[in-house]
């Protein structure tokens, strides 16, 4: 066994985790080397003074801020690279093609053409067939536009005045049954006296 192995298997040594072959190796060699005998030295009182030293908790702010860290800080790119930085490295195609696929961006894009869509049926726009240049002519798209408008005005409109006259036809109703209830609920007038 020679130094550098000593180094590696030190820590075991000193936890008592080796196979007794390796242990009887590792003192043999403690016992010719003064080198790695004064290292295993150093290393039984370092593990010595830290069982003196007390127990501490790490704050729960320390371990939110590790966390943060490791998963979107800024070390978080060295401890995990993206897909796109391990396929292209640090080459210039990786570095402005990963901000474009950022889940953001992403969603971003997403809702733009929901937004376009939206706007395109409510113009009257047609998706049906493949869209043409003359699809996208902006006096069409504002004639029809305008159309839309005008034809959603108009249904308001309508609706409105259909409830108008659904309402005063029912005031009307109303007000004839509270006028047969009044008359109903009148005391009948007394009989005139009859003369013989």
């Amino acid at each position: 066994m020679n130094c550098a192995d000593i180094e590696i298997l030190l820590a075991d040594y000193q936890d008592g985790t080796l196979a007794a072959d390796q242990k009887s190796a590792i003192e043999s060699h403690l016992s010719t080397c003064s080198a790695c005998e004064e290292l295993a030295r150093d290393v039984a009182g370092a593990m010595a003074f830290m069982e003196r030293a007390s127990e501490v908790t790490a704050p729960p702010e320390l371990v939110t801020r590790i966390l943060f860290e490791i998963s979107s800080g800024p070390s978080h790119v060295v401890v995990k690279p993206s897909w796109m930085r391990r396929i292209f490295g640090n080459s210039i195609g990786g570095k402005f093609i990963e901000p474009v696929l950022q889940p953001k961006y992403a969603m971003g894009m997403a809702f733009t053409l929901l937004s376009f869509a939206m706007l395109g049926r409510f113009a009257g726009i047609e998706i049906r067939h493949p869209l043409t240049l003359s699809d996208l002519d902006p006096v069409k798209i504002w004639t029809a536009a305008e159309d839309r408008a005008a034809r959603t005005w108009q249904r308001g409109v309508k609706y409105y005045e259909s409830m108008r006259l659904v309402y005063e036809i029912e005031s009307r109703v109303k007000e004839w049954r509270d006028d047969g209830s009044d008359e109903a609920n009148k005391p009948a007038a007394a009989p005139a006296p009859t003369s013989k």
